[in-house]
């Protein structure tokens, strides 16, 4: 036993003989009688505490219902033995011994009782701790607890393991999440670095084997190797930027570029892909020029604008409006290309989603994602409009 436990029995024990002499007092006895009883608890407590220093090695390799019992039945025979010592030093008459004593076997016999059934309870309560625990161990993470009903201090210690038990889920289910999403990565950017690589390869060794070699040709090669490099440089920038946002590099953020500035950038950056197909780009700003805005909008525009231009065929238009209010800015991309089916439109900002794979173009399926992923950490929300055969319009709001 500890020294805390040590002390703990020793107030309790002299709480318990100052109640005794108290009640002693009460019930008429003399200063005589009360020192004499008191002469006698003093032994009686020693005896207490060796019985427990002996006990409490034994009880604890115990059950919890012979502990409990063990306690009940201690506790009548210390009453008892009291009992005998009191009718024997005359405090007590025979008869009054007797009938006593007689309360006493009742007592013990009712303390026992309510042991076993309290030891039944606590172990039902033990054991589905113990089940619970061992399902979760063996990967059942659907295994829980549930109310116990087996007293405050179990009651919380399952409440304890079914909250670690939801939050353990759910960390697997988000690893497992990212493990798929990692491997969808890979698959999806090694099937697309493969095409403009391979591109690449069989144009450069044409040259280098001469098989090329008139100035027309070398030209034409020299285009498509740059096509093939500003792929390549596409996905890249998008991975790059898919880690950073990993990182919370835009929550430190602090330097702002005026609407206009980010506009212009995402423009200037599809305006020969435009130019080759006859589309209009047109943009409207509405007095929201030297709206103050986080420059990686640059990259969502110029996101927004490289699909609307992929997918709006020859002669079309693309359009850029923005318009402010006291809720904040709303910056649109509209296009008159091919448009999306509905079952599309809900998984279009989707990671690697692509409503048409032969029509797919270059890329890893990541720039709506990465759009819609910036516009998130900025505070606002991006939406989706489309109708097949009409058009598209792909609107970010961003709080004020």
């Amino acid at each position: 036993m500890g020294w805390r436990g040590l002390a703990l029995l020793l107030v309790v024990a002299g709480v318990g003989a100052l109640g005794t002499l108290a009640t002693g007092a009460a019930m008429g006895m003399h200063a005589s009688e009360l020192a004499h009883l008191a002469a006698l608890m003093a032994p009686a407590l020693v005896v207490t505490l060796v019985a427990i220093a002996v006990a409490r090695p034994l009880l604890a390799r115990s059950s919890m219902r012979q502990s409990l019992v063990a306690v009940a039945i201690v506790g009548a025979v210390v009453g008892l033995a009291n009992l005998v010592v009191l009718a024997r030093q005359m405090f007590v008459n025979d008869h009054d011994a007797t009938t006593l004593g007689v309360l006493f076997l009742y007592s013990t016999g009712a303390g026992v009782g309510a042991a076993l059934a309290l030891a039944r309870a606590r172990s039902r309560a033990v054991a589905r701790l113990a089940e619970t625990a061992r399902a979760l161990g063996e990967g059942d993470l659907d295994a829980r607890v549930g109310h116990l009903e087996g007293g405050s201090e179990l009651d919380t210690l399952a409440l304890t393991l079914d909250d670690m038990a939801t939050k353990l889920q759910a960390a697997m289910e988000r690893e497992r999440r990212i493990e798929r999403t990692r491997r969808d990565l890979v698959t999806a950017v090694s099937h697309d670095l493969r095409t403009p690589l391979s591109s690449l390869r069989a144009m450069v060794e044409a040259i280098e084997e001469g098989v090329i070699e008139d100035a027309p040709s070398l030209r034409r090669y020299a285009v498509e190797m740059r096509r093939s490099v500003s792929q390549l440089v596409s996905m890249v920038d998008d991975l790059f930027e898919m880690v950073q946002l990993d990182e919370g590099a835009i929550e430190t953020e602090t330097h702002r570029a005026r609407l206009v500035e980010i506009v212009n950038s995402a423009v200037a950056a599809v305006e020969v892909q435009a130019r080759e197909k006859g589309l209009s780009l047109v943009t409207n700003l509405n007095g929201a020029e030297d709206a103050p805005c986080s420059p990686r909008m640059t990259r969502v525009l110029q996101n927004l604008l490289v699909n609307a231009v992929r997918h709006t065929p020859a002669d079309g238009t693309v359009r850029v409006h923005a318009y402010r209010s006291p809720d904040g800015l709303e910056v649109a991309v509209e296009d008159t290309g091919e448009g999306l089916a509905p079952e599309d439109l809900e998984r279009v900002f989707e990671p690697f989603f692509r409503a048409d794979p032969a029509r797919s173009g270059a890329g890893a399926g990541l720039g709506l994602a990465l759009a819609r992923r910036i516009v998130e950490s900025l505070g606002g929300r991006i939406e989706a409009e489309s109708r097949p055969a009409v058009g598209s319009r792909f609107s970010v709001q961003l709080p004020p």
